[in-house]
Parts: C-alpha cells; structure tokens; sequence
C-alpha cells in the first residue's frame, strides 16, 4: 500500500525548518532547496505542498503571526479575568507582553523569525499584507491592555492611540535588543523595563 502522508503535519514540518533556518542563518538562506535539505526532503516534496520559495515564506510569516497573536489573545482573557490594579493583574499583563519576547527557546525562535519577516516586508511586496495583518492584529490587542488599564471611561481617545503606540515601540524595541544582546537584555531586565513603563503609564493616566 503507498504510504499515507499527513499533508498538514509535512506542511509543518517544512514551515519549522524554515523557522530554524531563519533563526541560524537569516532569511536570506530560506530557499526551497535549503529548506528542502533542513527538512529531510526532496525538493520535490516540498514543492508538492508549496509551488515557490514566495508561497512558502507568506504561509510561513502568516504561521509565525497566528502563534504569536493566538498567545496575545489568549493571555489578553487571563488579563480581563483580574481585578485592575492588583499585583495579579499585573503579572497577567507581563505575561501577555512577553509572549512577544524572546523569554525562552521557543519564544526566542517566534520572535526571531517574526522580527526577520517583518523587516523583510519592507522591501518584498510579496510579503507586505501579512506584515499589515500583524501589526494590526498585535496592536488591536494591545490597544485593547491598554483600554482595560486606563482609570475610568471617558480617557481620550487619542491618549490612549498615543499609548498603545509607546507599549508597541517599548515591545519591539526590547524584542529586538532581547535579540541582538541575549545576555544583557534578560528576561528580569525586560519583566523591569515593562513594569516601570506601566507604572509611567498609571501615573500619567491616575493625573489626567
């Protein structure tokens, strides 16, 4: 009998040899041919399931953005779950900004992939509609935090627009040192960093 092939769980498979070969050795190097290689297949098998290198980078960038923004959501629920302003509410708030932090392995891979698709964007239109999707996927959750974490209803609208912006500056300017300076940028300096620019943040909205 021919064998029977997962189609899901080999699209999956092709998809983490391209993330590993991102987070080794850069974009660049993810062709069908090297990804085909790291996976354990033919090029010929990978091409069965994604027909150019473009097709496989877009389903892959659209892969990394679902894992990330189904984490933020998730964690956006535990955050609504606690009373505001308790010390609760405040590791669930940690907890869902670090699910966009390179905190651990996996996190670490999520991140670095991410960040590479997103500045490949720039300049591969092929790639711009998924890197629109995530930076309206992950700021609709974070324009969300930061609704539930200003005092009172009657917040201006464009404080708090100004707001979710810093926190997504803050994110993907500590994604990307946590990147580049593992060593120094540790997941205790990020947990700080954030807990002082939610601090800044209750204090500023408690005065307005």
């Amino acid at each position: 009998m021919p064998k029977i092939v997962d189609a899901e769980a080999r699209r999956q498979d092709v998809v983490d040899a391209v993330f590993r070969i991102i987070a080794s050795d850069g974009l660049e190097r993810a062709s069908l041919r090297e990804v085909a290689d790291e996976a354990g297949l033919a090029v010929g098998s990978v091409r069965h399931y994604f027909a150019s290198s473009d097709e496989l980078l877009v389903f892959s960038f659209a892969t990394v953005i679902n894992r990330i923004v189904g984490r933020l959501e998730a964690s956006l629920v535990n955050v609504e779950k606690e009373v505001s302003g308790t010390p609760e509410q405040l590791s669930a708030v940690l907890n869902l900004l670090g699910q966009v932090l390179p905190l651990d392995e996996e996190l670490a891979v999520d991140a670095c992939v991410w960040m590479a698709f997103r500045h490949a964007a720039r300049i591969k239109p092929v790639l711009a509609a998924e890197a629109e999707r995530s930076h309206r996927a992950v700021a609709a959750v974070v324009g969300r935090l930061i609704m539930l974490l200003s005092p009172g209803e009657d917040a201006v609208q464009q404080i708090l627009v100004t707001e979710a912006e810093r926190l997504l500056a803050t994110m993907d300017g500590l994604c990307m040192h946590a990147l580049l300076q593992p060593e120094w940028m540790t997941a205790q300096v990020c947990s700080d960093v954030l807990t002082a620019h939610l601090a800044a943040f209750s204090g500023l909205s408690a005065s307005r």
